[in-house]
């Protein structure tokens, strides 16, 4: 499953009462949630912000399949830490490795564990195209000669 190699990114996030069931158990589906946040920050800290991508880029970053495994329970008020780790990037598309654990003990295990897989789609037609240069670059150097050599050939 997941790549367990050191993450890309590190997001931190608290478990709130809207997280959880009513036993006090992060509910299931919300792990995608928190995924979300942490792909999301991940490409902030990569200096490309959801809305500045889709307005400046005219691009957009879709779901396209997901895969979760579910390991421990993260319960109320805890604090997690979600990893990104880019597995495969492609022209259009990325597979991103993820794992929530508790904030400071990943050693005790990890709670969730997924992969998901993203296509870039133009923001106005929703058909797929090519990952924006700036961040191609920012996940793997390699993909910059890629643009170049398309650019000269």
């Amino acid at each position: 499953m997941p790549d367990t190699s050191l993450p890309d990114y590190v997001h931190t996030l608290r478990v709130y009462w809207e997280d959880t069931d009513a036993g006090g158990v992060v509910f299931y589906a919300n792990y995608l949630k928190f995924f979300e946040r942490a792909r999301t920050e991940w490409l902030r800290a990569l200096g490309h912000g959801q809305e500045q991508l889709r307005h400046e880029e005219g691009a957009m970053f879709v779901v396209t399949d997901t895969a979760i495994r579910y390991l421990q329970p993260a319960r109320l008020d805890d604090l997690l830490e979600v990893s990104v780790k880019v597995e495969h990037a492609g022209r259009a598309r990325m597979t991103i490795a993820q794992q929530a654990w508790r904030h400071g003990a990943r050693a005790a295990g990890v709670l969730a564990e997924g992969t998901i897989r993203i296509g870039c789609v133009d923001a106005g037609t929703f058909k797929p195209r090519r990952i924006p240069i700036s961040i191609a670059g920012a996940i793997d150097p390699r993909a910059l000669r890629d643009y170049t050599n398309e650019a000269h050939g």
